[in-house]
């Protein structure tokens, strides 16, 4: 098999494939992919509920095969495999799926490794050679065919204009709007171990011009503050000031209520980078859509069919060495979020009277009548 095209190409001379790095730099956040996944995805809801919607919607999926092929739809479709293959598409860009054979050298799992622990080997010319894989101290090295040519993975990568080996993934897009909604909730948590609101400030009112406070009562009255007035727990709690002092109400100004809607843009900005519109995630301020269903149909068809097409084309591609001609094909008509074009589409068929039957069905996907054409 002429896995990637790479045998008929392999001795032309060419100049070396360039490569970008694995690491992830983006504006002023040069972080780890391990960093950024604890912060975007661990820590943050928004991140989170969007990968989990677009990667779950993905193993939701019906896929099927031709004749003779189940045994290859059992593989890609087992459990947690498909949604851990979309998440790492998602946050990483890259999916490598190792394919684990059988007594017999078919494959019998198929098993997606941690894409930040993959490196891809690279020959003089640039092309993949194999694949090295580090967990620890312990090192594996995968190369890209066995000697029969049959592939050892299927690596799955999203478009990177500035790479030739690695994908792009939406979670460096993402890190600067994750950056600022976690400093907001950081902001919002100390704000609410501090009374819950800039409440208000205590004034010194001294009888005679020119005094001030003294340092030992100043730390006095600081740590009575703290102790008796600070914290969730004494919030409305009323406050006895002594001689010489006084309240100052505060309310939040103009610039504090711009920080409270920058907090709701970079969710927004969040997910944009995941493809998933606000609406789902319960972000106010976003009237895109018409409506829920709306909404949900815009996520199926330009985020969650797409990513599930182009793994199950890298899947089909790689076990397409043990099964010749397999097709891996999604079964659109069984996905609920698409009845309504599904019900559009019957009724445009059903409606047009210069077709036949047998023309109709074949339009549907049906086989045509048994008596014969009509």
């Amino acid at each position: 098999m002429k896995w990637f095209g790479r045998r008929t190409a392999q001795d032309a001379a060419r100049p070396v494939l360039v490569r970008a790095g694995t690491g992830i730099v983006t504006g002023e956040w040069p972080r780890s992919y391990e960093a950024q996944v604890r912060d975007g995805y661990v820590a943050n809801p928004v991140a989170q509920r969007a990968v989990r919607l677009v990667a779950e919607g993905v193993a939701g999926v019906p896929v099927y095969a031709g004749e003779g092929h189940e045994a290859a739809v059992a593989l890609v479709t087992a459990a947690n495999l498909v949604v851990t293959v979309a998440a790492h598409m998602l946050l990483h860009g890259n999916a490598y799926v190792q394919i684990i054979r059988d007594a017999d050298g078919r494959p019998a799992e198929l098993v997606a490794l941690r894409p930040e622990r993959v490196a891809v080997e690279a020959d003089a010319n640039g092309w993949p050679a194999g694949y090295l894989y580090r967990a620890g101290e312990a090192a594996a090295r995968l190369p890209v065919e066995d000697g029969e040519g049959r592939p050892t993975l299927a690596h799955l990568r999203a478009l990177h204009p500035t790479d030739d080996h690695y994908g792009l993934g939406c979670l460096g897009a993402a890190a600067g709007a994750v950056a600022i909604h976690n400093a907001a909730t950081r902001w919002n948590k100390a704000l609410l171990d501090n009374a819950a609101r800039p409440s208000g400030a205590l004034v010194y009112d001294p009888g005679e011009a020119g005094a001030t406070m003294s340092a030992e009562q100043f730390e006095r009255l600081k740590a009575e503050m703290d102790a008796g007035f600070a914290g969730a727990a004494n919030a409305g709690r009323p406050m006895l000031l002594e001689g010489g002092l006084k309240w100052q109400a505060l309310s939040l100004s103009p610039a504090d209520m711009d920080f409270v809607g920058l907090k709701a843009a970079a969710a927004r900005e969040i997910a944009l980078a995941f493809g998933v519109p606000p609406m789902l995630l319960g972000l106010p301020g976003d009237v895109s859509y018409a409506n829920y269903s709306e909404a949900n149909r815009a996520l199926w068809r330009l985020a969650i069919v797409p990513l599930t097409e182009k793994i199950m084309r890298g899947l089909g591609q790689a076990l397409g060495a043990w099964w010749p001609g397999l097709s891996l094909q999604l079964d659109l008509d069984r996905i609920p979020a698409l009845s309504s074009d599904r019900e559009r589409l019957w009724a445009q068929v059903a409606a047009a009277d210069f077709i036949t039957m047998d023309e109709k069905r074949e339009m549907l996907g049906f086989a045509p009548m048994p008596e014969g054409p009509r």
